[in-house]
């Protein structure tokens, strides 16, 4: 591990390897991004709006790759753009969950499943008819592809990412009101309903960006794992979003050095990494809470 660290680490520095340093920059503010939007996202209890947006955000992608290849040699090819096609379709997608969810008040989950189900069926017939054309770009939306970060991606990337940190910190306090009491929220003078749609187009602005350098299939890994392990250590909401980051980045690095020396997709490295210190964290948690009872047992005489 050392040795790959220190390999890794000498490429990185390499004047050749620019698209080294931007797939890195790209992956530290994922990592610092996805646990903070995904802190909101689990406590809310919406951990499957993130799967629904980054599904239907796909078909907005593959529609791109569909017209793409439909006008090719035409001068309206030039201004389509897959990833702000994805854009507007997390948007859309944002914008009919909220439709649906009011319309079954008592049943508001089913908003998500319906939507998903429509972006996987759109995306399906899109990629259909671009006749395996762009199957590159398709596994890539699919798997996610770092490494292909140009620097007009990362200069996107870094601005939708302040975009979104201002975001944060503006309304920090009404964020942490709303999402832990959202009557208390209302009554304190709170719009919560634009606060909602605000977090949501957030979450779909994230989503729509990071979707081709992580891949739909593990994006929404990346902003609920960390925050499932900071929640087992964590005992306030401050602390839930410091672990969540100091995990995200630690699984970011190691997928990174991993994915290099071994030759294998970062995007599914840095999940698995997740998944690991996931799981040593339960762990440690489950033997703490073992020798926590034998101690008890052991204080208390036995009648």
């Amino acid at each position: 591990m050392y040795l790959a660290f220190f390999d890794f680490f000498r490429a990185l520095l390499n004047p050749n390897f620019d698209y080294l340093r931007f797939a890195v920059i790209a992956g530290i503010l994922v990592g610092i991004i996805a646990p903070l939007i995904g802190t909101v996202v689990v406590i809310r209890r919406l951990s499957f709006i993130a799967n629904t947006l980054s599904h239907f955000s796909l078909a907005g992608a593959t529609l791109g790759v569909f017209l793409s290849k439909l006008l090719r040699g035409t001068v309206l090819a030039e201004y389509i753009s897959v990833l702000w096609l994805g854009i507007i379709f997390s948007i859309i997608g944002t914008l009919m969950i909220d439709k649906l969810s009011r319309f079954y008040k008592n049943y508001k989950e089913l908003s998500m499943p319906i939507v998903l189900s429509l972006g996987v069926a759109l995306s399906g017939i899109f990629i259909a008819l671009s006749e395996g054309g762009a199957q590159n770009l398709t596994n890539s939306l699919l798997f996610g592809s770092i490494y292909t970060v140009s620097k007009s991606d990362l200069i996107l990337i870094v601005s939708i990412s302040a975009f979104i940190l201002i975001f944060i910190v503006v309304f920090y306090k009404q964020i942490i009101t709303f999402c832990f009491d959202e009557t208390f929220a209302r009554v304190s003078g709170i719009n919560v309903k634009l606060l909602q749609i605000g977090i949501t187009l957030i979450l779909a602005l994230f989503i729509s960006v990071f979707m081709e350098i992580i891949g739909v299939l593990l994006i929404s890994s990346l902003m609920i794992i960390p925050v499932a392990a900071s929640i087992l250590v964590g005992n306030s909401f401050k602390k839930t979003i410091t672990f969540s980051i100091v995990f995200s980045l630690l699984s970011v690095f190691s997928g990174f050095v991993l994915s290099y020396e071994l030759g294998l997709p970062t995007g599914a490295m840095i999940v698995l990494f997740n998944i690991f210190i996931l799981i040593v964290i339960m762990t440690a948690q489950k033997l703490f809470l073992r020798k926590k009872k034998k101690q008890i047992k052991k204080e208390v005489p036995n009648n």
